[in-house]
């Protein structure tokens, strides 16, 4: 059988590779993504489905692991799959959005060959483009640790994705519609568990085992609160973190983040709810899952257990109690406390302030007054090919304007292994979210109110939790630290979604003059090119 020139080409590559890196497994996934008809809140929908699948197969995979994915393209739009929390060291051109990758042409495929290096943890993929997410499309990721490395819990009896999100009854072309016509989306119409609505997931314990869930806000817009009647949940893991291993009776999982809970089947046999109740919502939308013992004498009963729902001070006071295990190993046998970021200067200071308005009769956002939008070319290639005229560096400001809001390809260019601050502030009376694509950061402080200097007075400098997506709470500011260590043009966006596709996101550009592969692959021998790169040559086969 004479196998397709692309399909061929990536063989070889990879053959390449397991002779240089032979200790790092690979693991080969074929993906068809498809559209389908889904019925999640009872009534007919379009779905975006892969390998038939809604949601989407997960991924499992070992710290360093090679996963090389083949994703067919058969829906009649371009699309691209993007890996939240993966970082793809030293590769941004696999990152799988607009600003890196080019789309995968209706009736193609592209092969994504990502490395899992020195990560763990517990992360999902999604679709990057349009408003494919509100579709589906979306998996879990779950990266486990070497079989030497200690991890700081027994083997749990079993692992479960959960995959939480708010949904709408519409479809997400109609969706997608709305905002191009310049309006804002209605409230969602409920709460999906793995792709289901109320009542329509189940998972299965035995009686005295301990389990682990790993839980993703895949939705669009909501902060989520998760709980299990009568069962408590211990904090274990955020994004590729070991925490403390603190105790909750329910969690906040805000829109883009994800995290590991354990928790023992120690109740009488019978059946609980799991809930999910959105946060800071008039109304409080609520779904429910099925926790069914396998010896259960009954069905689940008594009243849905309530939960947080408009509280700030609850939320924040939890997210302040979510502490890195300093003794823990983590993808390394060494701690994770031993690199001790807070003795580190930072170089620089940003400061990114997120706002609503219109712009040319339409509903936009922006940060520090720049509402993004994208290039004819993803900006990676023109940086690679060195294409003129695509984006400018200094197209978004390191400080509020406090101007109105303007269209433009926002790129922010910072120095390689730079040590740097950045504090989002946010001024608007709803909560916010943000996720910067290639990294982890040092979560040092939350607050009410604007952030000064003084307010680092107030940082945590010895435990704060490493992640890669963060809350900012109402009239409030969030400030993280980030080691630019990872070369390459990363999304930093709003995993809002509506917010993000109208323009709160921009790009960091961690950028060097070296041309060693120790500091940045080259761009891949089958990367699609297109835009003002269609026609060029990636490199020698």
């Amino acid at each position: 059988m004479r196998l397709p020139f692309s399909v061929a080409l990536v063989c070889a590559t990879v053959s390449l590779f397991a002779i240089a890196g032979a200790e790092d497994p690979y693991r080969f996934f074929n993906w068809n993504v498809t559209y389908g008809d889904i019925f999640p809140l009872g009534v007919r929908q379009t779905g975006i489905l892969i390998n038939g699948q809604f949601p989407g197969p997960d991924i499992h995979s070992v710290t360093n692991d090679n996963l090389i994915i083949n994703v067919f393209n058969n829906l009649d739009v371009p699309f691209l799959l993007s890996w939240n929390g993966i970082q793809n060291r030293r590769n941004s051109y696999e990152d799988g959005v607009y600003g890196t990758t080019c789309p995968i042409p209706p009736g193609k495929n592209f092969t994504y060959i990502l490395q899992v290096k020195d990560q763990i943890g517990s992360f999902y993929y999604f679709p990057s483009l349009d408003f494919h997410k509100a579709a589906g499309g979306f998996g879990g990721i779950r990266i486990l640790s070497r079989p030497r490395i200690p991890v700081p819990f027994p083997d749990p009896d079993g692992d479960y994705t959960v995959l939480i999100g708010d949904w709408y009854k519409s479809n997400h072309t109609a969706l997608k519609a709305q905002l191009d016509g310049g309006n804002k989306l209605p409230f969602p119409d409920g709460i999906l568990i793995n792709g289901r609505g109320p009542g329509g997931a189940s998972f299965n314990v035995e009686q005295g085992k301990t389990y682990r869930l790993r839980i993703s806000n895949v939705g669009l817009q909501n902060s989520l609160n998760f709980r299990i009647q009568n069962h408590r949940l211990k904090l274990v893991e955020v994004e590729g973190t070991h925490t403390l291993q603190t105790t909750y009776s329910s969690i906040d999982l805000h829109v883009g983040q994800s995290m590991s809970v354990l928790f023992t089947a120690d109740q009488p046999a019978k059946g609980y709810y799991i809930v999910v109740s959105s946060r800071f919502t008039t109304p409080v939308l609520t779904s429910t899952a099925t926790l069914r013992y396998s010896n259960s004498a009954g069905p689940v009963s008594g009243p849905i257990p309530g939960g947080p729902t408009i509280e700030i001070d609850w939320s924040l006071n939890q997210a302040r109690s979510i502490r890195k295990n300093l003794t823990a190993s983590g993808p390394r046998p060494n701690p994770q406390g031993s690199y001790h970021y807070g003795l580190i200067n930072t170089t620089r200071t940003i400061i990114l302030a997120n706002s609503a308005g219109q712009v040319n009769g339409k509903q936009r956002y922006g940060v520090n007054s720049v509402s993004f939008v994208p290039a004819d070319t993803p900006l990676k290639l023109a940086d690679y090919f060195k294409i003129g005229g695509v984006y400018r560096i200094g197209s978004i400001s390191d400080r509020p304007t406090g101007g109105g809001l303007y269209l433009d390809t926002s790129v922010m260019n910072t120095d390689y292994r730079a040590f740097i601050e950045i504090v989002f502030q946010n001024n608007e009376d709803i909560i916010q979210s943000w996720h910067l694509d290639g990294y982890n950061f040092f979560l040092v402080g939350m607050d009410g109110g604007q952030w000064t200097p003084a307010s680092r007075n107030g940082y945590n400098l010895r435990d704060a939790v490493s992640r890669c997506t963060t809350q900012v709470y109402p009239k409030s500011w969030t400030a993280i630290y980030v080691a630019l260590d990872n070369v390459g043009m990363w999304n930093l966006r709003s995993e809002n979604w509506a917010r993000r596709y109208l323009g709160q996101q921009f790009y960091l550009r961690v950028f060097t003059t070296s041309t060693s592969l120790r500091d940045e692959y080259p761009i891949p021998k089958n990367a699609l090119l297109c835009g003002r790169a269609s026609g060029r040559r990636t490199r020698p086969i």
